[in-house]
């Protein structure tokens, strides 16, 4: 079964908490803090490979989910970090979450995080201090990512074949590849891309089978709608004309306006045309044939004549395409090289300092205060707010980040609602007490 679509939930595991532990000894009654710090929960990571061409392994796993790190424990033991969990995907997956792209699988091995794991929350020996001796705070791990993400599976290939349905592109694929699909004498007899490798000159190229388009494809028509995107991913179109056509030049011209109006890019893609079928004609048909895909055909679309069935003309083919697949690959080495230039932006430190502070009502008509910045809610997150020490110390770096005076500024009292990473409370339940 071909799935080019699917809808998980992804979970990185959520840190384990630090640990609050008083050291217990033999002659010694008051020991010092020894509250350990929790392990780091573990990724989400997507791994390419070609072994997969399909997302259907997604309809029945939608919950991809990573192990928790584990809590801190005495005796300055900090808990074990959750495992990563690693999922293989096809090359061509592309990654979204609310539309955003997250990775786009390009290559076989690629690996990308896709669900960062959560840090484990500091244990109170982390936080002795000359004026602090036996510190009763530790921190709650922080969660990990969790989202749901759609997943699409658009085939990465070298050469896309193309044409209208029972063109012949399924018998050339079996002939030249390793594939086996599906031939029969009716329309739509592919219901999927199917791929394939040819040998050529000492060189591999990855061909893709792409169901037949017909008029109207680009709106939904036929098959074309669901499978033009494939298109969208390979270097070189074949596009396949049988040479029986009573009118062939319509027939070419139909085609390129389906991708015209699905993408304008596709009509600069290179092409190669191929009349086929041609082992029941005469050579002045076939050339007949020819003239008229001329007349219409861009005059740098080079055209040739084949026959799947009687291995006619397949030679010229595949190395014209090779040809054109190695001068693409390596123009695309060299841009790449060229557009290497450093990426400028802040640092993580002056990211992590900057914060905002909005008003706004909840549905009782109360007046919140959300404030926002990535370090804030970093530490608004590791809080453990059923303790006074915790609380405590989410004022003291709010005081030392300026966000209270702020909040003052702009008119919060002691009962008025603070909100950070989704976590409410007022500022007089961190009154220092």
């Amino acid at each position: 079964m071909f799935i080019d679509k699917a809808k998980v939930s992804i979970k990185a595991g959520d840190g384990g908490n630090g640990s609050i532990s008083f050291r217990h000894a033999k002659y010694i009654p008051k020991g010092g803090p020894d509250g350990g710090d929790g392990g780091k929960g573990g990724n989400v990571v997507f791994q390419a490979t070609n072994n997969l061409n399909t997302l259907v392994k997604f309809r029945y796993r939608p919950e991809l989910k990573a192990e928790p790190g584990q809590n801190g424990s005495k005796s300055n033991q900090t808990g074990r970090s959750g495992d990563d969990f690693v999922v293989d995907v096809p090359v061509g997956t592309i990654v979204r979450n609310k539309g955003q792209v997250l990775a786009d699988f390009t290559h076989v091995g690629q690996s990308e995080i896709i669900a960062k794991g959560g840090n484990g929350g500091y244990g109170n020996a982390h936080f002795v201090s000359s004026v602090r001796q036996a510190p009763r705070i530790a921190e709650k791990g922080e969660p990990g990512d969790g989202f749901e993400a759609d997943l699409e599976l658009k085939i990465l290939a070298d050469v896309g074949l193309i044409g209208f349905p029972n063109a012949g592109k399924s018998t050339f694929l079996s002939v030249v590849t390793n594939a086996r699909p599906e031939i029969a004498d009716y329309e739509f007899t592919t219901l999927s891309p199917n791929l394939g490798i040819a040998s050529v000159d000492d060189n591999e190229i990855l061909i893709a089978d792409i169901p037949g388009l017909i008029e109207g494809a680009s709106n939904g028509k036929g098959l074309g709608d669901e499978f033009l995107k494939h298109v969208e991913r390979t270097s070189v179109l074949l596009h396949l004309i049988d040479a029986y056509s009573s009118d062939i030049a319509k027939d070419y011209l139909t085609i390129r306006e389906e991708l015209k109006k699905y993408s304008g890019d596709l009509l600069n893609r290179p092409e190669i045309i191929a009349v086929t079928k041609i082992d029941g004609l005469d050579d002045d048909i076939v050339e007949a044939q020819i003239a008229e895909l001329k007349k219409v055909a861009n005059s740098e679309s080079k055209i040739f004549a084949i026959s799947s069935i009687a291995h006619k003309g397949l030679k010229e083919v595949l190395r014209s395409l090779n040809i054109m697949v190695i001068s693409l690959k390596n123009n695309n080495v060299e841009e790449k090289e060229e557009d290497a230039y450093p990426v400028i932006t802040l640092s993580n430190e002056q990211l992590d300092q900057s914060w905002k502070i909005e008003r706004t009502t909840n549905e009782n008509s109360n007046m919140i205060f959300v404030v926002s910045g990535s370090k804030i809610e970093k530490f608004a997150k590791r809080t453990n707010y059923d303790s006074s020490d915790g609380l405590n110390r989410l004022r003291d770096i709010m005081k030392k980040m300026g966000i209270s005076r702020e909040l003052t500024k702009k008119g919060a009292l002691d009962n008025s609602i603070i909100q950070i990473a989704g976590y409410e409370f007022s500022l007089s339940e961190i009154e220092e007490k």
